[in-house]
């Protein structure tokens, strides 16, 4: 039961109109940064370039989340460049 909870919590949020997909998974890029969590980062890049983030706004939303999250964050900005060069080609910014 709780399961369905969290699933049906998660459709909603996710079938929210005020943000779109890109602005969604930008968020959620950094919060994947500042959660420390490699496998996090690493889908929601990909994530977000399927919704057209570009190669400024996904590192953007990784600051982000270091001015936030301070020195620990700022140590998986090297996981996100890495997943940002696996799904972002360089000639598409």
């Amino acid at each position: 039961m709780e399961t369905d909870a969290f699933l049906g919590f998660l459709q909603k949020a996710e079938s929210g109109k005020a943000l779109g997909i890109k602005e969604k998974e930008l968020i959620n890029v950094a919060l994947a940064v500042a959660a420390q969590c490699e496998w996090c980062i690493a889908f929601h890049v990909e994530q977000a370039v399927r919704a057209g983030a570009t190669r400024d706004e996904i590192v953007e939303s990784g600051f982000m989340a270091v001015i936030m999250h301070g020195g620990p964050a700022y140590m998986y900005m090297t996981p996100l460049l890495e997943a940002i060069d696996e799904f972002l080609p360089k000639d598409s910014d």
